[in-house]
């Protein structure tokens, strides 16, 4: 499998980001409604397989850290896509020279206790705040 990161400057809402990000399960993600063309928050990529989105990353710094979110599409998920994104992000992360990530997992996620189990699995921890935390890798 061969996946591609590719940035989106400027980000820009599109019918992909619609089709993946927009038609998550509902209760998974607290996200605005963008019509298409509508500039959008935040650091965005895309990852495509054989020149088809099947992902998105993104990324909003915060005082010293980031807060991030992974979306895959439904026919790609279980294909390494979200550990992908994962790598990309952290390597992102360390490229500011930031010092954390984060992410929260929506009380209303349907699937919340098997994402927050895959963060977990992947070095996050749970905080105080909701949040879950991984200190940026450094290479």
């Amino acid at each position: 499998m061969s996946l591609s990161w590719i940035a989106e400057t400027p980000p820009r809402w599109d019918a992909e980001k619609q089709r993946i990000v927009g038609g998550a399960p509902e209760g998974s993600l607290k996200i605005e409604t963008f019509a298409d063309g509508d500039s959008i928050p935040g650091d965005w990529w895309r990852v495509e397989q054989d020149g088809k989105a099947v992902g998105y990353g993104w990324m909003d710094t915060t005082w010293n850290g980031a807060e991030i979110l992974l979306a895959v599409s439904p026919d790609a998920e279980g294909a390494g896509v979200g550990s992908f994104i994962l790598d990309q992000l952290d390597a992102a992360t360390a490229e500011k020279r930031l010092n954390y990530m984060f992410n929260v997992v929506q009380a209303t996620h349907p699937q919340r206790e098997a994402v927050t189990r895959w963060l977990e699995a992947r070095g996050f921890q749970g905080s105080d705040d909701g949040q879950l935390k991984r200190h940026v890798k450094r290479t």
